[in-house]
């Protein structure tokens, strides 16, 4: 992708004209100066990405005409990563560029009992999911779940393998590993201050199996950045 690559959330269709919002628009035109004729590319994040060229070079609504989609297959492995929400929302923000950028499918923010509850603004979560994935030249973006509570999260079996990590002293597995071809995993990451021995005994009694990522103590961001990638670059790939 050599071409610059905007986010286009609503459908398109091959031969047909998009219209770029306000924000895209200023950018395309004022920022990179592009005029009508030039190539750029857009995605849904949705695995679809079109070739386009500028029809109208507007500076508050440009419009582009689609001239061929490019279609990309899903991750064959769902990597799904739950983690509590942290009291820095700059530091949780980073997790999330972070997991995008490593190729996480799915970001579940958890509220544990020793989460210390912050006002999660998704639309500002999103957005950096999607200059994330830009940046990373992806075009599937992940999918960002509402905050979830820890007992909701434990009532749900959709995953092959789930692991979750913490701090006490009972016996743990290493290396983690996402599993191979088409499988789905979970990693559940604990709050400042850890999972409650209840919250861990929970998390075992429904198969999740505790896992190490390291000998030293990890802030909750970074382990969670360290288990997305010892899923998504494991040995059993």
């Amino acid at each position: 992708m050599n071409l610059p690559v905007f986010f286009y959330e609503l459908p398109v269709l091959l031969d047909g004209l998009a219209p770029l919002d306000e924000d895209t628009s200023r950018h395309v035109i004022q920022v990179l100066r592009k005029k009508m004729g030039d190539q750029l590319l857009i995605t849904d994040g949705r695995g679809h990405l079109w070739r386009t060229h500028i029809q109208d070079d507007y500076k508050k609504k440009a419009t582009v005409k689609v001239d061929e989609l490019i279609l990309s297959t899903p991750p064959p492995r769902k990597i799904t990563i739950a983690i509590s929400l942290v009291k820095n929302n700059s530091r949780f923000e980073w997790f999330l560029e972070k997991a995008t950028e490593i190729g996480v499918t799915h970001i579940i923010p958890l509220l544990c009992e020793r989460t210390e509850k912050q006002h999660f603004r998704y639309e500002r979560m999103k957005a950096i999911l999607i200059s994330a994935m830009l940046q990373s030249q992806q075009v599937w973006l992940p999918e960002l779940s509402e905050p979830q509570p820890y007992s909701q999260l434990m009532a749900a079996d959709l995953y092959e393998k789930k692991f979750i990590a913490h701090c006490d002293k009972a016996p743990k597995i290493l290396p983690i590993s996402g599993g191979s071809g088409n499988s789905s995993s979970i990693l559940l990451i604990g709050p400042e201050g850890d999972f409650t021995s209840l919250e861990v005994k929970q998390a075992l009694a429904e198969g999740y199996q505790a896992v190490t990522l390291g000998d030293t103590r990890l802030r909750t961001e970074t382990a969670g950045i360290v288990g997305a990638t010892l899923l998504k670059f494991s040995g059993f790939a």
